[in-house]
């Protein structure tokens, strides 16, 4: 019985892990910018939008298309820092493997 215990306190311990993992997700902000800064944007450790700046010059009604791929740029950049973000935090657990259903 004394294998169960320690079992259980395996468990108990990951899911503190993962708890505490998911808090930090949350609560991390990262950001990501194009056109040397001219677009900025800032992202949760969820990848969700938090913010999105644009310097007025590179606004242009005759060159809409620019705007939306510097957007674009800009949010990536964010979503690939966020991914490199995590992997860090990963690997600082010790986890280093992607666990399914934890993001």
């Amino acid at each position: 019985m004394k294998g169960v215990g320690n079992l259980q306190k395996m468990l108990k311990q990951a899911k503190d892990m993962q708890d505490k993992l998911q808090r930090e997700t949350a609560e991390m902000r990262v950001e990501g910018s194009s056109g040397g800064g001219m677009i900025t944007v800032m992202l949760d450790g969820n990848k969700n939008l938090i913010s999105c700046t644009i310097d007025s010059e590179v606004v242009n009604k005759d060159d809409v298309e620019m705007l939306q791929d510097l957007i674009i740029a800009a949010f990536n950049d964010a979503t690939a820092k966020v991914e490199e973000a995590l992997q860090e935090k990963l690997g600082a657990m010790g986890a280093g493997l992607k666990i399914p259903g934890l993001f």
